[in-house]
């Protein structure tokens, strides 16, 4: 497995593949890369023949007072991980590789970008929607595997794709979780023993919807009060936002039929974290 450092080398690598006949897979990732993102690059290489996976702490998506800073990095560890799942390479370049001095140019999906986390992260969208364009356009991949625990990155990202007439078919893959439900990410490694704890309040939130619209109930406003209970059960855990959404506006909606999204933000210590579940 090579790691690449440039877009050049990346697009060069790309052209060779495809040059040879194999699809491209592309996994975007910030690193500090764990099971959720193993099963992103299993399926990317089940699917294509290369598959590139990148490790990139993207500064445009945090917000002033969010965790750039601290926000695990582990290149070493993330190579190898990568490589036993099936990476061809490894793209790990330099902030001022992706964004030149003077960078003015930025993509923005509007409305959708401020719905869900846009609302309470402005600005975290539009920096995501730039660094993937940036990654699809330099690759031209086939495919781009996402993980629906960012399901309403997802729908931005659908989109940017469809809008801007990209190349690339976005794979949502499920989510993954701990034994105990926890969704995995990579800020999980920041709580303490009671946070952690504490954090099941997501998914046990999660599972009592699921339960109750595969019952049978599906309006919005008895699954979002009996979401809004299971939070009142834990009082040390900050709400963010509680929501039934169409999955592709991201608008809420009255009714959850099947494919709407619910979904969930909280706050867990200094610690934001999110889940959510697609009614079916």
């Amino acid at each position: 497995m090579e790691i690449l450092h440039t877009v050049e080398e990346l697009r060069r690598w790309a052209r060779e593949r495809r040059g040879e006949g194999k699809e491209v897979g592309l996994v975007p990732t910030m690193g500090s890369l764990h099971a959720g993102h193993a099963s992103l690059i299993r399926a990317a290489h089940e699917s294509c023949g290369a598959v590139a996976v990148s490790i990139f702490v993207n500064p445009t998506q945090f917000g002033p007072n969010e965790d750039y800073g601290r926000y695990p990095r582990s290149l070493e560890a993330d190579c190898k991980l990568a490589e036993a799942e099936g990476a061809t390479v490894v793209f790990a370049p330099a902030v001022e590789e992706l964004y030149p001095a003077g960078a003015a140019t930025f993509v923005e999906v509007a409305g959708l970008s401020k719905r869900l986390d846009g609302t309470s992260r402005p600005g975290h969208f539009r920096g995501v929607a730039t660094v993937v364009a940036k990654l699809m356009i330099a690759t031209e991949a086939d495919q781009g595997f996402f993980g629906q625990k960012d399901a309403a990155q997802v729908a931005v990202l659908r989109r940017m794709v469809t809008d801007l007439r990209l190349p690339t078919e976005i794979v949502v893959c499920p989510i993954v979780r701990e034994a105990d439900g926890l969704a995995l990410s990579s800020r999980n490694m920041y709580l303490s023993a009671a946070e952690r704890r504490q954090a099941l309040t997501l998914s046990r939130t999660i599972r009592q919807v699921e339960k109750l619209a595969a019952a049978g109930e599906r309006e919005a406003n008895a699954l979002m009060e009996a979401a809004w209970q299971s939070f009142a059960g834990e009082p040390d855990v900050r709400v963010d936002y509680i929501e039934l959404v169409n999955w592709e506006t991201l608008k809420p909606v009255q009714t959850g039929a099947p494919g709407s999204l619910f979904a969930v933000a909280a706050w867990v210590g200094a610690t934001r974290l999110i889940d959510n579940a697609i009614l079916g």
